[in-house]
């Protein structure tokens, strides 16, 4: 995994000058290319133009373009196992209250933008969770999907025109009878669905609203009637709503508890950590190549991932590199020093949450790097370690104060993560709001940046992608 991530975050240190090639200039598709596709702002064109039109809006405003996030759904080992899709906060809001038709189409929207991604080969083994209205279940679009990927999740719509038993009993066979996997509303509080419960592969409840009592009949209910369905439990706030779910036998968990801060108490945070710090420190005051040789030399395990590493076949290298030295040379300082920063991040990764710590903190970082695609390097690479460093705190579990103690880092990157002040701390803002889709203060902190809040959107997307292709094999 370390090395995957290491041959991305070298192979594209740099933020892209731009996206126009050259006239005349030959290129072939590539991997990238593809990635480039997810996540956009990327409306249905004429089909939603024309579709939009001919529905009733409650408010008078045509629908707009769709901006598609997405939000890690974690095992009972807290290793991400797939992601729900859907659309931005301030979409979802605005057509809350719309009618079935403007939902199908809103629906549409996310579906077709999924299919121009080619989410497949970017999720791995992972799987797409999608919402859809169960008056949909029949809509063409949902079978362009690839099977081995999409877990569509059926909710119920108010209203007079709602689907019968019938239509939904055969329309979950379709889909399943197809491949796909199909989960409900808990059948429990929505009990239109409770004919469908020996039809399901998953069982979907609201974390906030779950006691005892009402998890513990849920589960024995699923364990039944549908033995074989996963429980899924959404919005779960922090770790204690988490350990909850857990043990009442939850098998999939969402929400803000990914990255949910808690009170830890300052400990020491092992030899591990020591060194590594002292390698970037001693980087940071430039000290002599020989120097840092020494360092490495007392750690073996360190010593063996740069070989390693150097060695890969993605650098293309014609010799085999056996020396500290001239792995060293061949590196750089400034890529030694995001290795090594790379390393701290990933701490344990036997720990809890590690994986998803690490891919927000990844996004957050590369983001920041794209901001800063007009400044110099130097600040580049400052603002990407700003980005790294912002969960440090939860990766390590260790207030923020005592998770920097003992890094020399720039002034300008500890008044962001520590005091939300400096030149960095509005683009790291900035990468928090599209984190979240947060459309207003994402306005607000890319204004603060000088850029647009599109543009920033549309980074921010990148970096998603970018990210997703450094985690999408390793499922733990």
């Amino acid at each position: 995994m370390l090395k995957r991530l290491f041959q991305r975050l070298f192979s594209r240190s740099s933020p892209p000058s731009g996206r126009a090639k050259p006239a005349g200039a030959s290129r072939h598709p590539t991997q990238q290319d593809q990635l480039d596709e997810l996540d956009r702002q990327a409306p249905l064109k004429e089909n939603v133009a024309a579709k939009a039109s001919e529905t009733p809006e409650a408010d008078g405003e045509p629908l707009g373009a769709a901006v598609i996030c997405r939000e890690p759904v974690l095992n009972r080992q807290q290793k991400i196992a797939g992601y729900q899709f859907m659309l931005h906060e301030a979409m979802r809001g605005n057509i809350r209250t719309r009618s079935r038709r403007v939902l199908h189409l809103c629906t549409e929207v996310l579906v077709q933008n999924l299919l121009r991604a080619n989410i497949a080969p970017l999720l791995g083994k992972r799987y797409a969770f999608i919402d859809i209205p169960d008056s949909f279940l029949d809509n063409e679009c949902l079978t362009r999907l690839p099977t081995e990927n999409a877990f569509f999740i059926i909710r119920p719509l108010p209203g007079i025109d709602q689907p019968s038993a019938d239509f939904l009993l055969t329309h979950v066979r379709a889909l399943r009878e197809r491949g796909y996997r199909v989960g409900i509303q808990d059948p429990i509080a929505v009990k239109a669905y409770s004919h469908l419960l020996s039809e399901i592969d998953l069982v979907c409840m609201q974390g906030p609203h779950v006691d005892i009592e009402q998890g513990m009949k849920l589960v024995r209910l699923i364990l039944k009637l549908a033995p074989n369905a996963a429980l899924l439990v959404r919005d779960l706030p922090g770790m204690e709503d988490f350990d909850f779910c857990f043990k009442i036998g939850a098998t999939l968990f969402q929400g803000a508890f990914v990255t949910a801060r808690e009170h830890w108490e300052a400990r020491n945070l092992g030899p591990n950590f020591a060194r590594i710090t002292l390698l970037m420190n001693k980087l940071r005051q430039d000290a002599e190549t020989r120097e840092l040789v020494a360092l490495l030399k007392q750690d073996a395990a360190i010593t063996l991932r740069l070989l390693r590493y150097i060695n890969s076949a993605a650098n293309g290298l014609r010799e085999n590199v056996s020396s500290i030295e001239r792995a060293l040379a061949l590196l750089g300082r400034a890529p030694l020093q995001r290795w090594l920063a790379l390393l701290l991040c990933a701490g344990d990764r036997k720990q809890a949450r590690a994986d998803a710590v690490l891919e927000s903190a990844l996004v957050r970082a590369r983001t920041m790097e794209l901001l800063a695609a007009m400044r110099p390097p130097a600040e580049r690479e400052a603002m990407f370690l700003t980005g790294l460093l912002s969960l440090i705190d939860v990766i390590l579990q260790q207030p923020m104060e005592h998770a920097l103690q003992s890094l020399l880092i720039d002034e300008e990157i500890r008044d962001a993560l520590l005091h939300d002040s400096g030149p960095y701390a509005a683009a790291l803002n900035l990468a928090r709001a599209c984190e979240h889709m947060e459309v207003d203060r994402m306005v607000d902190y890319a204004a603060e940046c000088g850029i647009d809040a599109e543009q920033a959107s549309t980074w921010y997307m990148d970096a998603l992608a970018w990210t997703l292709t450094l985690q999408k094999d390793d499922i733990g």
